[in-house]
């Protein structure tokens, strides 16, 4: 471990840095650090974060840098870079680019060879993986699901089939509709979990089927982070006995030797060589 570098030794340096999800405390002394030492901070929304700022005693200045005037302002921060000036990219809460306004400007950072430097620190995804008791890995991201309902469908589709935990953000004005919709095209049998105003006083969290947290209603308010277990397995089928049976003719026809034979179908089958020998006494029987 080594103590935080400050921003005045890697002039020109874009930090993306993490803040608290619900909590100031959750604000790391190098997200601190960063934030003061930086010449300007571009913000989400400069409302909100300046009262991040201000109960952290830091003073930087503010530029507003969101989806509606991020391609307008890109030139004016790389320019500001390129001038030595580092500057630090914060989302409204958690970490950048999840979500978030951010990556046309890192990626034109990358291009034109500018250093970036993540100050890493609270995400509502990790968080939730954490707390969620599901099978935190592999996962995959949705963000937010789109608000119209036949789009926000056919967006769903597209991961239904993949054996993974899903983490998926849900708009508190939307949430019985999109519940609903994860329980219909996801599969209303997986397990989940519905975690709401995550690291705060009234963090609280819902387990059960997608199907039964769909006809939830009272969880009314806040800002809800769904976990989504992977699709249940079928148990693995039995092998039938007519089946043992025909693979062991078509070893023994291949030159095995009886024993040989029946080892090798046991492992093909997936079964004990007992049980091999009760499939084979039933294929006898049935014959």
């Amino acid at each position: 471990m080594t103590r935080a570098i400050p921003p005045t030794s890697a002039p020109g340096t874009l930090f993306v840095v993490a803040t608290p999800i619900g909590t100031l405390a959750d604000l790391s002394p190098r997200a601190r650090e960063v934030l003061a030492s930086v010449a300007v901070i571009l913000a989400e929304d400069t409302r909100r974060t300046s009262k991040l700022l201000a109960a952290a005693g830091i003073s930087t200045k503010l530029l507003a840098f969101h989806e509606h005037n991020e391609s307008k302002v890109l030139p004016a921060i790389l320019a500001k870079l390129q001038a030595g000036m580092s500057v630090a990219l914060v989302s409204d809460a958690g970490t950048p680019l999840l979500c978030d306004p951010g990556y046309r400007l890192v990626r034109a950072c990358r291009l034109a060879g500018l250093p970036v430097a993540a100050v890493p620190g609270p995400s509502a995804v990790t968080a939730a993986l954490s707390v969620a008791g599901l099978p935190p890995y592999p996962f995959t991201f949705l963000g937010f699901l789109p608000p119209k309902g036949e789009a926000r469908k056919r967006f769903l589709r597209r991961f239904a089939g993949l054996d993974h935990t899903l983490v998926v953000f849900l708009s508190p004005h939307r949430l019985s509709a999109e519940l609903a919709d994860c329980a219909e095209v996801l599969g209303g049998e997986r397990e989940a979990c519905l975690l709401a105003e995550l690291s705060k006083v009234h963090e609280r969290c819902e387990h059960g089927t997608l199907g039964a947290l769909a006809e939830k209603t009272h969880l009314a308010k806040g800002e809800f982070t769904l976990v989504v277990g992977p699709p249940p397995q079928a148990p693995p089928r039995e092998p039938q006995a007519h089946e043992a049976q025909a693979l062991v003719r078509e070893l023994l026809a291949q030159g095995h030797s009886p024993g040989e034979a029946k080892k090798l179908a046991a492992e093909k089958l997936g079964v004990s060589r007992k049980k091999l020998y009760e499939l084979l006494e039933a294929a006898k029987s049935e014959a």
